[in-house]
Order: C-alpha cells, then sequence, then structure tokens
C-alpha cells in the first residue's frame, strides 16, 4: 500500500482531535507536522515513505522546540495564581476582621482587580479592623490572606 496525501491529513486532523481530549498541548505539534506533510505531498507526490517520515519528525519537533522556547518565552514571567502576587496588595474589608480567638475571627477583603484568580479572599489580622477599611495584604497562608491596616 502506498502512502498518499491524504493519510497524512487524516492523521494530522486525528491527532489534533486526540490533542481536545487528551489536553496536553503537545500532541497538536505532531498533527500539524503530519498536516504539512500532507500538503507537500500535495505539491510533491514522489517523496518517498522515508522522506516523509523524516520531514514529519523535522516539522513536528522544529514546531515543538519553537513553541516552547520561543512563543512560550514569557511564560515563567507570568505571576498570575501564585502567592507572591497577593502580597502588598490594597483592598477593603467587605466582612470586618477580628484577631484570632475573637468569634471567628475571620474577614473578607474585596481587590479591585482579581488576585489571584478571585477578587474576594477570606482574610484574619492580627487587630480589628472595621468593614470598609483599606488593608494590604501581609502574607498568604493557604486559602488566608493576613492582612493589616493601609
Amino acid at each position: 500500500m502506498e502512502i498518499a496525501w491524504w493519510h497524512w491529513v487524516v492523521l494530522g486532523l486525528g491527532l489534533g482531535l486526540l490533542e481536545l481530549f487528551v489536553a496536553s498541548f503537545f500532541v497538536i505539534w505532531f498533527g500539524l507536522g503530519a498536516l504539512l506533510v500532507g500538503f507537500a505531498m500535495m505539491l510533491l507526490p514522489d517523496l518517498a515513505f522515508s522522506t516523509q517520515v523524516a520531514l514529519w519528525t523535522l516539522a513536528s519537533v522544529a514546531m515543538t522546540v519553537l513553541w516552547f522556547r520561543v512563543f512560550r518565552r514569557d511564560a515563567a514571567g507570568t505571576r498570575t495564581g501564585q502567592a507572591d502576587e497577593a502580597l502588598g496588595e490594597i483592598g477593603v474589608l467587605v466582612r470586618a476582621v477580628e484577631p484570632l480567638g475573637v468569634s471567628s475571627g475571620r474577614g473578607e477583603v474585596r481587590f479591585q482587580k482579581p488576585v489571584m484568580g478571585s477578587d474576594v479572599w477570606p482574610c484574619l489580622a492580627d487587630e480589628s479592623i472595621a468593614a470598609g477599611e483599606r488593608v494590604r495584604v501581609l502574607a498568604v497562608d493557604g486559602q488566608l490572606l493576613k492582612v493589616g491596616k493601609y
């Protein structure tokens, strides 16, 4: 059986669909490599099978390297969702906070822009702070923010 251009296109589409279920953002590059070989076969129908596989391998590896080394270079610099992102942020208490040991002690702080994916967080403080006061995030302890008066 001879491999036709449409075999590569079907393989590429299949790998692209597989990416939807695997969600690794890695399989897609091999699918795109297969599509590239399919389109190359449309232009040059007499490519040897070994050349097709080599082209597929080179294209897939090149796209994977480009994605992770060049286009995602700024991914390490993003701080979204990291605890350090919240330190020093200013918010307004929507529920008063009491020191630990006095009732539940927990308050609730709202930020103007989302911090770590949410604009409202439960908080603790070392002193009593009334609702409506501006506070600064001093530390992050799991799902709780430790705040102090601003």
